[in-house]
């Protein structure tokens, strides 16, 4: 009887089957969609650092025949064959992948599946569905990998890149064609051309093919043909504007030093506002000041301002706004954008609840002050929702904002950071938490792994389409997440939900527990595709 595995379960492969020749079958499909099913066979570091052991329509098979593309049957869009004893030992891991073939997203998918059959026998089954994704173009939906022994492991991950991106992010590079001929066809690129002849293999030199037509299909990857530049439009601020006749000119002999004591004479074009043909104007006498050029006003007289340049009677140093309070309290007047939340500073948020129709919840006691006809209410959690949290620790004591008005929150000086969600998610801690939109979902959420120290095995996933504010100790930094990003526990702030976590453990004891100890001993390993990324304070809670 086969195995239901939900996303994150894993299993060694010997506790599924005693065989190792198994069958893999991937179902995915949607109206209109086309979808590319892969397998990537990474080292102990998780990169393709052999291109031999990409697995997909250009290149069916690894060299010793240990993974091999089957093709559609037995009702799966595509299907494998992987022996297990066969794969060489500088592969550690093989991890199966879906992405799409032109527009689309993952959004869009209907029930689908990856399983594992041994001897004609199903023997494991992960389900996904279009409804666990949002705008992503690739899903990671399995890998096979080498830990003392073989392991299976339900990923069902989201990638925002299509195939070209996912292949980045495991270190592979898309082969780049040279261009053609001029007498020849251009060659077809990585990605299948509309024709119906073969692609060339990844990574090997494309076989030339028959022609088919002068012109043939553009083809993913393949260089276009190139059009003649356009000719160089000359701006017209770039041409050098002529301030003097064309004719040439003879070279000035060079002017005589002036006696001293005596000013020096001006050469022409060193005047500013001076006229080309307009001769020099002649020195004023000592102790004069100089005559104006035509059109410009005239020089104040030395250690005076000039006429109209500070309003009579005000001193120095006042700032225009005028002296007195009024001036000194012009910084920090509020900041009104036409948004529904606005940032007053770094340590105070104004949400205007005229402004969306739907309410607010925050924290308990985080409003400061509020204007209008404002109505504030508990926000019960329920018997379920209040166990869940005492279980958890993502307990939230919240009162609900609605009216006509505005509300400015702020808690203890945290400094606050509004994000705006799009039908995304983003996975917060409820102990960062100040305020959300109405309208989104939240939910409590596990992180996988063995444990963490007092209990916070736990978080909180916003979803949905609206803001939530959330709080930190000190300027946060954002960090794209990479296959060796880690992050003390008790600093991490948020993630972006398509993110996997895992716990990283290296000494279960409490800091300073033993002399020479790192006082670091619970970590969060971070792992996921270009795009993801984690959101760390400048303090530990």
């Amino acid at each position: 009887m086969a195995r239901e595995f939900q996303r994150g379960h894993k299993a060694k492969i010997s506790d599924l089957t005693a065989g190792t020749d198994l069958y893999v079958g991937v179902q995915i499909a949607a109206p209109g969609l086309t979808f590319d099913i892969s397998c990537f066979g990474l080292d102990a570091n998780e990169q393709l650092s052999d291109d031999r052991y990409f697995i997909f329509f250009n290149q069916p098979k690894s060299p010793e025949e240990s993974i091999q593309l089957l093709g559609a049957q037995s009702g799966d869009t595509e299907s494998f064959r992987v022996t297990l004893d066969r794969i060489p030992a500088a592969i550690q891991k093989l991890s199966f992948t879906a992405t799409l073939d032109g527009a689309g997203q993952m959004s869009q998918i209907g029930p689908g599946y990856i399983r594992i059959v041994a001897g004609g026998e199903e023997v494991v089954r992960y389900s996904f569905s279009g409804s666990e994704f949002t705008t992503e173009r690739a899903v990671m939906l399995g890998d096979f990998y080498m830990k003392d022994v073989w392991r299976f492991a339900a990923v069902g991950q989201g990638f925002d890149g299509g195939l070209e991106a996912l292949l980045k992010n495991f270190g592979g590079e898309v082969a780049e064609e040279e261009p053609p001929p001029p007498a020849q066809t251009a060659a077809p690129g990585f990605a299948p051309p509309a024709q119906a002849t073969a692609p060339p293999a990844f990574g090997a030199p494309p076989a030339a093919p028959a022609p088919q037509a002068p012109q043939p299909a553009p083809s993913f990857g393949a260089p276009a043909t190139p059009t003649p530049p356009p000719a160089p439009h000359q701006s017209m601020h770039a041409a050098p504007t002529i301030a003097a006749p064309l004719a040439p000119q003879a070279p000035q002999p060079p002017q005589a030093p002036s006696p001293y004591g005596q000013p020096q004479q001006p050469q022409l074009g060193q005047i500013p506002g001076q006229v080309p043909g307009q001769g020099v104007p002649p020195a004023a006498p000592f102790g004069q000041q100089a005559p104006a050029p035509y059109g410009q006003p005239a020089p104040a007289p030395f250690g005076q301002q000039p006429p109209g340049s500070m309003p009579q009677g005000v001193p120095q140093g006042v700032p225009a706004t005028g002296a007195g309070l009024q001036a000194a309290l012009q910084p920090y007047k509020e900041t009104p954008t036409g948004q529904r939340w606005t940032p007053q500073n770094k340590q105070l948020m104004r949400v205007d609840l005229t402004m969306g129709g739907a309410g607010v919840l925050a924290r308990q006691g985080s409003m400061v002050m509020y204007q209008g006809k404002v109505d504030f209410g508990y926000k019960s959690a329920g018997f379920v929702g209040r166990a869940v949290g005492n279980a958890t620790g993502q307990e939230m004591q919240l009162m609900r904002c609605t009216g006509r008005g505005q509300v400015f929150l702020a808690e203890e000086g945290s400094y606050l950071h509004p994000i705006e969600l799009q039908g995304d998610a983003i996975c917060v801690s409820a102990e960062n938490v100040l305020a959300f939109d109405e309208s989104l979902q939240y939910e409590v959420r596990r992180i996988e792994g063995h444990g963490i120290p007092g209990g916070a095995l736990f978080t909180m996933q916003f979803q949905g389409t609206g803001t939530v504010v959330i709080k930190t100790h000190g300027t946060p930094v954002v960090l794209p997440v990479t296959p060796t990003t880690f992050a003390d526990c008790n600093a991490v702030v948020a993630w972006s939900a398509a993110s996997q976590v895992i716990i990283s453990s290296q000494v279960r004891l409490r800091r300073n527990a033993y002399p020479g100890h790192s006082g670091e001993t619970v970590n969060l390993q971070f792992r996921g595709a270009p795009g993801n990324f984690i959101v760390v304070q400048p303090y530990e809670v």
